[in-house]
């Protein structure tokens, strides 16, 4: 099975995040921030990845560290994960609707860090949760990851619906990127012939 577990510990957060590629969406989280929790869980239902992260932060401070830590060790624990990237389909996308509201998500596992971020809420907040950490948290996913992404909210007039299609999008176009892809045939989905 593809997964990984990944720690990060710094003087403002320690991280622990194991995935599976290949689960069912099992998921556990224990990070102090229910709303990010709800995001995740989103990604592991949709992506069909298991799913542990366990964080401690400064949130006293604010949730800026732990949210961004948390995209950086789950964009190490994938990338190690997925190892070599043969056979793999090596892009996904994914378009999907909540009410109002409708994003596309695009991913390449290229090798290269990469993030166009085209989110512009009509609400800075869902809750009391910054709803603008949620490009720092993709950000770190990316640079970790090596993986170009284009989030696009396309519509939407509730922040809660516009980044909940976000993260639901994130999940189904990671999933159909790992997939196998039978006619690679294993072999690295490059011209170059590695990623």
């Amino acid at each position: 099975m593809r997964s990984a577990t990944i720690d990060r510990n710094t003087l403002e957060t320690q991280i622990s995040v194991t995935v599976n590629l290949d689960g069912t969406g099992e998921r556990f989280f224990n990070t102090g921030l229910p709303f990010l929790e709800h995001m995740l869980h989103q990604v592991a239902r949709h992506g069909l990845i298991d799913l542990t992260v366990n964080a401690t932060g400064d949130l006293e401070v604010d949730a800026h560290h732990t949210v961004e830590d948390i995209g950086i060790t789950l964009g190490q624990a994938i990338k190690d994960a997925v190892g070599d990237k043969a056979g793999i389909r090596r892009y996904g996308h994914a378009y999907v609707p909540l009410d109002e509201a409708l994003s596309r998500v695009v991913i390449d596992f290229s090798g290269r860090p990469g993030l166009e971020y085209d989110v512009s809420l009509m609400n800075p907040a869902a809750g009391d949760f910054d709803a603008e950490l949620f490009h720092e948290f993709f950000q770190g996913f990316v640079n970790h990851a090596k993986v170009t992404l284009h989030i696009d909210n396309l519509k939407g007039s509730n922040a809660h619906h516009q980044i909940e299609t976000v993260f639901k999008a994130f999940g189904r176009a990671l999933r159909m990127a790992l997939e196998t892809d039978p006619g690679m045939r294993g072999g690295t989905p490059s011209t170059k012939g590695s990623l």
